[in-house]
């Protein structure tokens, strides 16, 4: 669609800004933009700055059911329901619905060097490792994003999607040489199958049960995650999986190369900074992602020798009196805090669980955090089923090796003053939920903030 002249409505702004780079975009093709979101002006103030000046409308603190009806096309929030109220407003009056990541994919240059990565766990850390490994690997260019004419042929990297800002902005400075990392979530993939697009390499993590609450089934969610695989050329295409998907997926690209356990133990790179198996299986996967685009294996694995991994999954926050404190707060499934309870020795760790109810069983986690941490403290929706039923496993002998202590603490702040006072040299403090964070914080980031202050706070290192 040509957008000079159209009217657009983006739905959602978002206090972080989520809204902020498809709104840019498209001011800058000329249409006539308006922006609604639910949320008032008040508590958009950060968002609204960074757009301050263009000639957009607003409609803050509540959504106009005309203004879905009568655009020309509507930018969504992937992660608004596709039974919301208003979208299907839009869908009844015919009025076209997409998404940034949408606009994204339709405007890249070259589809044949785009690489996507999803997975209930592990993406955005397997994201930035790609890109990492190829920033580090491939020769970079001589001039700046833009600067055809004096750019040598080497290509750049971008990294987006879910992971960092809209590359919307950025997307008339792409390059067909240019290499585009894109880490997608179910949401993302739910709207890209109207596409029918789907990356050059293709990359799953792993496929669990999750946000049930948006897709309604497993079944459903694993038919989005499935996109990114679907369109693929089976004559020129790769896709990269991690363990057990074999049966879970469908690839149908001309390389396909399937992860299993017994291989990573093998060859996982031994020699990268984050704790844990499941970083060595994302670097494994990291890895083979470059070497299809043109690395050296052993160049690859080198090149993730200095990554330090990304805010809120397993980073490294201080270790104070020989207590280790980790935030992970972007753990958000029982599956990504089992695996971080197993980065760390068995008895070590003391683990802050629970936080809003995304409708997950949390058994097994349970079960894992009471056999194989020190402590165990529980806060949000979730926290006092966790710590009823911790409690209940350990005095029923259910878990005849339980170690752990549990506390109920509601709050995250009083979870952590607990854990600092309860932890002993040599073992760690870890935020990793196993829940989203929407009940108590807006987001992940927030959560995991707020515990960085309060353990810096509780420790003296303030």
């Amino acid at each position: 669609m040509d957008l000079a002249g159209k009217r657009v409505t983006v739905m959602g702004l978002g206090r972080f800004g989520g809204g902020v780079g498809v709104a840019r975009y498209l001011v800058k093709q000329g249409a006539d933009v308006l922006v609604t979101d639910l949320l008032p002006e008040g508590e958009l103030a950060e968002s609204l700055a960074k757009i301050e000046g263009l000639p957009i409308e607003y409609r803050l603190g509540e959504h106009n059911v005309s203004d879905f009806t009568t655009c020309d096309l509507l930018v969504a929030n992937p992660a608004v329901k596709p039974d919301n109220r208003f979208l299907r407003a839009a869908q009844a009056a015919r009025a076209p619905i997409t998404s940034e990541i949408r606009l994204l994919v339709q405007a890249l240059p070259n589809r044949l060097r785009t690489i996507g990565v999803t997975g209930t766990a592990g993406k955005s850390t397997t994201t930035a490792m790609i890109g990492h490994i190829l920033r580090k690997s491939l020769p970079q260019p001589t001039a700046p994003p833009g600067d055809r004419h004096t750019a040598t042929h080497s290509p750049n990297v971008w990294v987006g999607g879910n992971i960092g800002g809209s590359l919307l902005e950025q997307v008339d400075d792409i390059g067909e040489d240019d290499w585009v990392v894109l880490e997608l979530s179910s949401f993302m993939l739910h709207g890209l199958r109207e596409d029918k697009w789907s990356p050059h390499i293709a990359v799953v993590t792993n496929i669990d049960v999750n946000h049930l609450d948006w897709h309604g089934t497993f079944t459903a969610y694993v038919a989005d995650k499935q996109v990114i695989l679907d369109y693929q050329d089976s004559d020129q295409d790769a896709a990269v999986l991690g363990p057990k998907l074999g049966d879970i997926v469908k690839a149908q690209a001309a390389q396909v190369i399937v992860r299993e356990k017994e291989v990573l133990d093998e060859i996982a790179p031994r020699n990268i900074v984050l704790p844990g198996f499941h970083n060595r299986s994302n670097a494994t996967l990291a890895v083979d992602v470059a070497e299809l685009a043109g690395v050296g294996r052993a160049e690859a694995e080198s090149a993730l020798t200095d990554f330090t991994g990304l805010p809120h999954r397993l980073q490294f926050v201080l270790e104070h009196n020989g207590v280790r404190y980790y935030n992970d707060s972007k753990c958000t499934t029982p599956e990504a805090a089992q695996l971080a309870i197993e980065s760390f020795d068995p008895g070590t760790a003391h683990i802050i669980l629970g936080g809003y109810d995304k409708g997950s069983d949390l058994v097994n986690l349970i079960a894992h955090a009471v056999s194989k941490c020190a402590g165990l403290y529980t806060i949000g929706d979730t926290g006092a089923g966790i710590s009823k039923r911790g409690v209940f496993m350990i005095t029923k002998s259910l878990i005849p090796d339980a170690i752990a202590e549990v506390v109920n603490c509601g709050e995250l702040d009083a979870a952590v003053r607990e854990a600092v006072k309860r932890a002993q040299p040599g073992q760690v403090v870890l935020l990793s939920p196993g829940c989203a964070s929407w009940d108590q914080f807006d987001n992940y980031e927030q959560r995991g903030e707020r515990f960085i202050e309060l353990v810096k706070q509780l420790t003296g290192n303030d």
